[in-house]
């Protein structure tokens, strides 16, 4: 087990995690459905279905900064502190998510549960498009430079400099970012969709408009999906001729991620089978008189091209992290990575992501054993 097998490891780590983190966004899709939900009921339904499974969104998301924090911490420096009005913005947009959960139904609630619904909706948003935009710039890369001999000076020993004043305001404003933003909200509010149809009972009107939410949201995520796939595989990027943790050298190379998928066969199969999965559990979902499934099918397709997405993007000597100022800068998982002994002991840490995963699975099981119905809303002792 070499330096070289614990970077390309923890880089899957990272990817496995990032796939389930943007399967749970599901939750955020359906509260940007909630300022339009209509009744009461059926808002406090959406409500009440998505509280059951906010807590997992935010401890996946906890895991995954965590395992790029101790397995790349040049690129948690350079993006968290280099972008940081971005990470702030998606930051916040959970905060209030968290404080809303909490206090929505609270006795002595002064603001109101419409403040907290707009709270919620403002997560989830926000939370999607800009989660979209901070994995696009993997591909499409930040104004930043690296320096690694800053290191000796004394009086400002920073190694990543973000290059851009206004500090990853840019990157939100970038429209190439933005089509995986927007894609990635309608995926969540698709999934949402679906995830209800799953998971709320005998309200077949409620049922009714889930389908029809699911079909217009899922066609818009199909075509901005396909823009943004199209401009990826059209893309021009950076191989890295030789790297080091001391110098990088790339060169430009014309639809740099079509060839990779030609490299990396097993991404490409994972990117095709996951397109399958979530188109058949989408078509099943929305032109089937009664179908609940298809939750199973798109979150499992969503997780296989979210991997396939981070494979290419860090594998066959790829820069996951590419500058547009110095190409030299650019970050890979060699020059990012932590050291080899830090690799090694986090990869006996690593044990315990079966374990996060499997405490999903526990709780969403114990969670859905009963479908949530109005009757049973009603006769609940804990409401969000």
């Amino acid at each position: 087990m070499t330096l070289e097998f614990f970077q390309a490891y923890w880089w899957l780590i990272v990817s496995v995690l990032g796939g389930v983190l943007v399967f749970l966004l599901f939750v955020q899709g359906g509260q940007s459905m909630l300022l339009n939900a209509g009744s009461d009921l059926r808002r406090d339904l959406i409500v009440n279905s998505m509280g059951q499974k906010w807590e997992l969104t935010f401890t996946t998301l906890v895991v995954f900064g965590g395992a790029m924090f101790a397995s790349f911490p040049l690129f948690y420096s350079t993006s968290f502190g280099g972008a940081y009005w971005l990470w702030i913005c998606i930051l916040f947009s959970f905060i209030v998510q968290a404080v809303s959960y909490e206090f929505r139904r609270k006795k002595g609630n002064v603001y109101g549960t419409r403040t907290y619904d707009i709270f919620l909706f403002i997560n989830g948003c926000v939370g999607c498009i800009l989660l979209g935009v901070a994995v696009s710039m993997f591909f499409f890369g930040g104004s930043f430079t690296v320096s690694r001999g800053s290191l000796l000076d004394g009086a400002a020993p920073v190694v990543s400099h973000w290059d851009n004043p206004s500090h990853g305001f840019e990157a939100i404003f970038n429209w190439k970012n933005l089509i995986l933003g927007v894609a990635v909200l309608f995926l969540a509010r698709m999934q949402a969709c679906l995830y209800m149809m799953n998971n709320i009972v005998d309200d077949p009107s409620f049922f009714s408009t889930l389908k029809a939410k699911a079909l217009v949201n899922g066609g818009i995520f199909v075509v901005f999906f396909l823009w943004f796939l199209a401009m990826l595989l059209t893309a021009t990027g950076y191989t890295v001729i030789s790297d080091s943790f001391r110098s990088t050298v790339v060169e430009e190379e014309p639809f740099k991620y079509f060839h990779n998928y030609c490299t990396i066969w097993q991404a490409a199969i994972m990117l095709l089978l996951g397109v399958a999965l979530v188109l058949m559990g989408w078509g099943r979902s929305v032109f089937s008189k009664k179908y609940t499934k298809g939750i199973w099918w798109t979150g499992t397709g969503t997780f296989f091209v979210v991997v396939s997405l981070f494979c290419v993007a860090g594998f066959n000597n790829t820069p996951f992290y590419p500058s547009l100022t110095d190409p030299s800068s650019s970050l890979t998982i060699v020059n990012a990575s932590s050291s080899e002994f830090t690799l090694k002991v986090m990869s006996i840490v690593s044990i315990l992501v079966p374990f996060v995963l499997g405490y999903i699975a526990y709780v969403w099981y114990s969670m859905d054993k009963k479908k949530l119905s109005p009757e049973a809303l009603e006769k609940s002792d804990h409401k969000y």
